[in-house]
């Protein structure tokens, strides 16, 4: 499957989901989603009052979630399952059991120096469902340095293709944020797209423009812009996946392979 068929799927899907349709085709759109996925909307507005299927896919909480007091925590940044996790070791990690990525090339030559930085530290992989809220959060206290936009194809990330695609990550279009944390550590958080994920979209970040005409990485870079832990900053319009990567000894996860998760969720110690 080309990048050129995946992201024309992608693109029609999301011109089909951003569109408005009159009330009550729009109501049945909504509705049958809901029931056909599944969605537990238990948190949101009712379906009927979302004027398009991508605002139901990147509906808001109507009530925030309370954060653990405990500030020394590292928490779950979305909805998600965790499809995989575990220590980097010799510069790669697992996009599931078995099946592993080199690092370097999912992070791209503008973070090739957070590669040996990454070295022994943990990576956790977060799967978003269609079904689950598509927006993210930060997992902990972070000062973001630098952002990179790469393009790529948009494979599905479920777990059929996670168990038999090589290079999986690495091929689909993603977007690169490398941060520090409060003791100066790398943090690194990678968003990557999936086929019908119309964009990701980066609030800190509005050039970003995913799914579109950019054929080569673009690079941003900051100056002391901190996000707090919890601060929403983006979503995925459709499902797809988040993966973190820790340098050693700065979180201590408690997590398990295939646990549901949800934002605010404690996943470990920040050390």
């Amino acid at each position: 499957m080309s990048k050129h068929y995946t992201s024309l799927i992608s693109s029609g899907f999301g011109k089909f989901a951003s569109k408005e349709f009159p009330s009550s085709i729009q109501n049945f759109i909504n509705n049958s989603y809901v029931k056909l996925m599944g969605l537990d909307m238990s948190e949101f507005r009712e379906p009927n009052s979302y004027k398009t299927l991508n605002k139901l896919f990147t509906r808001a909480l109507e009530t925030p979630r309370a954060l653990p007091e405990d500030e020394n925590v590292f928490i779950s940044g979305a909805d998600a399952l965790i499809s995989d996790a575990g220590t980097i070791r010799d510069g790669k990690a697992y996009q599931i059991k078995g099946m592993s990525y080199s690092i370097e090339e999912l992070f791209g030559e503008y973070h090739k120096d957070a590669v040996s930085r990454v070295e022994g530290g943990e990576f956790i992989n977060f799967y978003l469902s269609p079904k689950d809220y598509h927006r993210y959060h930060m997992p902990m206290r972070l000062k973001i340095n630098s952002l990179t936009h790469i393009p790529g194809k948009h494979y599905p990330v479920n777990f059929p293709l996670l168990r038999n695609k090589v290079d999986l990550f690495i091929e689909n279009e993603r977007v690169i944020i490398e941060c520090e944390d409060d003791k100066g550590r790398t943090q690194i958080l990678v968003l990557v797209a999936a086929l019908n994920v119309g964009q990701m979209v980066v609030t800190f970040e509005e050039k970003v423009r995913t799914n579109s005409e950019i054929r080569e990485p673009v690079h941003y870079e900051y100056e002391d812009l901190w996000v707090e832990r919890g601060d929403f900053y983006g979503w995925f319009e459709m499902g797809s996946t988040i993966l973190t990567f820790s340098q050693k000894g700065s979180i201590v996860p408690e997590v398990a392979i295939n646990q549901k998760v949800s934002f605010t969720d404690v996943l470990g110690k920040i050390q």
